[in-house]
């Protein structure tokens, strides 16, 4: 089973979903998460009860949103994979500095220990800023994977990364296979 976790990058919200679905119609079984805010926050893109059914809809399992349940899921429940889509710069760093105190970050926790492959499609305007370093520590680390990222808007959000998220089938299969999809920055 592969565990995939939104987080509140909301406005690529919508982008994580399709990737999920593109991972359940090639055959996969999805175990989805949600970070706190995902699962509770209304926006101006969407409510959060309408985002919950839709996603518990397309996989047809409950939804992982507290430090407790995720905790199992390393050990006592081990996933395939972890995908985090759309992963936020706070997420990335709570991740790179062993902060667990959210769903998403105990399950990559609980994941990464059992040495299993995660891969991270980043959404974040500070990722070539205050976010570089925690890039570059994951970057380093084995069997953490990067879906390749491109800037959203140069001029205006001049340090922003976003994820190709139509990338998420090919990088899966080649985090599964331990390999890091390249060109990295598009």
């Amino acid at each position: 089973m592969i565990g995939y976790g939104f987080c509140g990058s909301f406005c690529t919200l919508s982008r994580g979903f399709f990737g999920m679905e593109q991972l359940i119609a090639a055959g996969h079984a999805v175990l989805p998460l949600m970070s706190e805010a995902v699962y509770t926050t209304d926006t101006r893109f969407g409510r959060a009860e309408d985002f919950r059914e839709k996603v518990g809809r397309a996989c047809g399992e409950e939804i992982v949103h507290t430090v407790v349940d995720a905790e199992p899921l390393g050990p006592a429940r081990p996933l395939e994979l972890l995908v985090l889509a759309p992963c936020t710069g706070n997420t990335l760093a709570k991740i790179a500095q062993g902060i667990t105190d959210t769903a998403i970050t105990m399950a990559a926790k609980a994941h990464l220990r059992r040495d299993r492959p995660l891969l991270v499609a980043l959404a974040s305007n500070d990722s070539l800023s205050a976010n570089l370093s925690n890039v570059a520590s994951l970057l380093l680390r084995k069997g953490v994977f990067f879906v390749p990222m491109a800037q959203d808007d140069p001029e205006n959000k001049p340090h922003s990364l976003v994820a190709d998220f139509s990338l998420i089938p090919d990088c899966v299969s080649a985090a599964l296979a331990g390999k890091q999809i390249r060109p990295l920055f598009l």
